[in-house]
């Protein structure tokens, strides 16, 4: 299974959006009453999140009790992202729907986050002619170094 970048956006409806390592839209849905089951079911079809992500800069419950369910990075905001931000993103890919918007813009600004350190990865990796791009650039977003990353080992952490 692939390592992803998931935005959630919970209430009523929630709705997630997934991203691949390297940004591109996987997985897209929403849904009425959903709870916490339903989106870490299908999230779990999609991949194995590397980050959970929020439009808010004060996650709910929901998104703290997915996070946990997959012990991956939570990515808040330092300020919630404006609505006039979110119709922009949404607007560049054609998203209708409020919900997976709100999802959408926190996984793209999560990714975004992480975008030079992951492109600069895979272009060495490129380099060394390791395939392996996914696992790494998961273990980089876990704050591996680049070295520990490939080799497996970590260094001592104190």
């Amino acid at each position: 299974m692939s390592h992803i970048i998931v935005g959630i956006d919970s209430g009523k409806t929630s709705a997630i959006a997934c991203l691949s390592l390297d940004g591109r839209l996987m997985y897209m849905d929403h849904k009425t009453f959903a709870g916490i089951d339903w989106i870490v079911e299908n999230i779990r079809k999609i991949g194995t999140p590397s980050v959970i992500a929020t439009d808010k800069r004060n996650p709910n419950h929901v998104i703290r009790k997915v996070n946990a369910a997959f012990n991956s990075r939570l990515f808040c905001p330092s300020s919630d992202i404006s609505l006039e931000d979110k119709r922009m993103l949404a607007r560049s890919i054609g998203i209708k729907d409020r919900h997976e918007r709100d999802a959408y813009s926190a996984a793209i600004k999560a990714y975004h986050i992480y975008a030079n350190k992951l492109k600069q990865a895979e272009h060495i990796l490129r380099e060394r002619r390791i395939d392996d791009f996914d696992s790494i650039k998961a273990k980089i977003i876990d704050r591996y170094s680049m070295n520990e990353a490939m080799t497996g080992k970590e260094a001592n952490r104190n």
